[in-house]
């Protein structure tokens, strides 16, 4: 990796790490995703500077998606991020990622009948214990997997739902053509984590790396809650936009 003519300035008050960072990022953007990014003690020798002042900067990057670390290999440079607006726009994963010209592809992992608890009562606004669809799926675009996704819809307002394809049809489609619903709106929160390590051997990062956690509760247009997701987004792959309207004063 070439930082030939790169240099920190010592003698403004700008941070090194912060320095750092920013050639870093510069360096990235031009370079290979999946390529071995220089050790710690490279950069240290390469800018004359102090290790923590180089670990600061890369775990800035890393936190940010920008790189990734793999624990017995090394610090490698992440893949481009899918931008997603479905946090200002209801669309299925499938609907969002063919309109940016990316292949979706779904792995059903579970999908099978199990009874709510509290907090799925709760969001589906129907009794504990009563029956509802767990649908479990790894959801992938070009081959990559980006985010894995666990949705309850209670069975008796999708009665048989389980007969349905769910690897090869969006679920939100599925919902409105074959039961005649409209989905008309959705909360959804949006919460940064680190990965266990069970997500992240399905997601295909390391544990503890970042994560984008987003809770979603749609509804239909007479207000009834129709599903109920968890997803986890791989913190290197993805990022979201946001579009705020500024308020008149009252």
């Amino acid at each position: 990796m070439d930082f030939k003519g790169k240099t920190l300035n010592k003698d403004i008050p700008i941070p090194l790490y912060y320095q750092l960072k920013e050639i870093l990022l510069e360096t990235i953007t031009q370079s290979e995703a999946g390529s071995p990014f220089p050790t710690e003690l490279e950069l240290c020798k390469q800018f004359d500077i102090s290790r923590p002042t180089v670990r600061q900067a890369i775990n800035e990057l890393v936190i940010e998606g920008y790189l990734r670390r793999i624990k017995g290999k090394g610090t490698f440079i992440s893949e481009s991020k899918i931008k997603h607006d479905f946090l200002i726009a209801l669309k299925s994963f499938t609907q969002e990622m063919r309109e940016k010209g990316f292949t979706p592809e779904t792995k059903v992992l579970e999908f099978k009948l199990d009874k709510a608890d509290m907090k799925i009562s709760d969001a589906l606004n129907i009794p504990v214990g009563s029956d509802v669809v767990r649908l479990k799926r790894l959801r992938s675009t070009n081959g990559k997997p980006i985010v894995l996704v666990v949705t309850y819809l209670s069975h008796e307002r999708v009665p048989d739902l389980l007969s349905k394809d769910m690897t090869n049809e969006s679920l939100y489609e599925t919902i409105e053509r074959d039961y005649g619903y409209t989905i008309d709106r959705a909360t959804r929160t949006l919460e940064a984590r680190t990965a266990e390590e069970q997500e992240a051997k399905l997601l295909g990062i390391a544990k503890r790396d970042p994560i984008q956690f987003i809770e979603t509760i749609a509804y239909l247009a007479d207000g009834t809650p129709i599903e109920y997701s968890l997803a986890e987004y791989r913190g290197d792959m993805s990022t979201f936009s946001y579009e705020l309207k500024k308020q008149s004063p009252a």
